[in-house]
């Protein structure tokens, strides 16, 4: 910065201002030390900056995997927000579900250097007493029922299944089946536990659930099984994957979609409206998630929010042509 000062006939103070974008430099002073700086092939230390400033205007992603629905589109969301906010993200895949697999991530990030975290994984990996965040990292958790713990943004994954259920009881269907993910998966069991709430405060038999681990082709396997039950004319799937299989195994076995079986989604993916037939499902908004994520984690770096709490995202139910009363009889 010194040479560039020389060269330029300006003081250190004006080319670190030049450097900076700082507004307050008179043009043709500008245009001489941006001159000096290529003539040196001088480039502005963002790293050493960051060290003196005490930020370095990066996040941190920590989630287990990308290959679910949710996790892609909230990542790609949160991409998208701390752009628009002037900051990158480092994303962290967890290989293993571990308190080892969680430390070391955290540890990573700590070298990395990052303002905050985002967690996309099962909360419960990180109260172990051995767990320690990096000094003055800041976190932010997606899909958790933590919020008496941590700031937790999340879509209103009850509410969600409530619509769903709601929806194919109000058509007239005696009760309602479903496909449900992994027990280990926090959005699977709070749409798992809302679809049996309604159920019972509708005074509605409970049928058995069908698990599933998000995949089409667990759909499709408990799509079979239930494409055998003579009395099951409505299904809710915990995603539009598995929805997906489910309407395959249902075409299979001779059950017309809506006429025999109405089928529900839940996601609202691209390509649910392309279905056959196009898939009644509760639509994720995926990008307010993100940015609640990246505006509650700045909120947090900016000490503007310092404790715990949850924010819902709500959810809305798209109605399409997978669903209709059921047969008459």
């Amino acid at each position: 910065m010194a040479d560039v000062a020389r060269l330029a006939g300006v003081s250190s103070q004006t080319v670190s201002r030049v450097s900076t974008g700082h507004p307050g430099v008179v043009e043709s002073t500008r245009r001489q030390v941006l001159d000096a700086m290529r003539e040196l092939g001088y480039r502005p230390n963002s790293a050493a900056r960051a060290l003196k400033r005490g930020e370095f205007r990066t996040i941190g992603v920590i989630l287990f995997t990308l290959s679910t629905t949710g996790n892609s589109r909230t990542v790609e969301a949160i991409a998208t927000q701390a752009a628009l906010e002037g900051y990158a993200i480092t994303l962290i895949p967890v290989a293993a579900p571990t308190q080892d697999g969680v430390l070391g991530a955290f540890t990573r990030l700590g070298e990395l250097a990052v303002d905050g975290v985002v967690v996309i994984m099962e909360v419960h990996l990180l109260d172990a007493t051995n767990l320690t965040l990096p000094p003055g990292v800041q976190v932010v958790v997606v899909d958790s029922d933590a919020g008496d713990r941590y700031p937790v943004v999340d879509t209103d994954q009850a509410d969600g299944a409530r619509q769903a259920v709601r929806h194919l009881l109000g058509l007239g269907h005696r009760t309602v089946w479903h496909v449900t993910g992994p027990a280990e998966s926090f959005s699977s069991e709070r749409r798992a536990l809302a679809w049996r709430q309604v159920l019972e405060e509708a005074g509605r038999p409970v049928p058995p659930i069908q698990r599933g681990d998000w995949s089409a082709a667990s759909g499709y396997e408990a799509g079979l099984r239930l494409a055998a039950e003579p009395d099951c004319t409505a299904i809710f799937a915990a995603n539009d994957q598995m929805a997906l299989g489910v309407l395959r195994a249902l075409h299979e076995r001779g059950r017309r979609v809506p006429e025999d079986v109405s089928v529900v989604g839940f996601d609202d993916i691209p390509d649910a409206a392309s279905y056959l037939p196009p898939l009644t499902t509760v639509h994720q908004d995926f990008a307010e998630v993100g940015r609640r994520c990246v505006q509650g984690l700045l909120a947090k770096i900016r000490a503007e929010r310092t404790g715990p709490g949850t924010d819902l995202v709500p959810t809305i139910l798209v109605e399409r042509a997978s669903t209709a009363p059921p047969p008459g009889p």
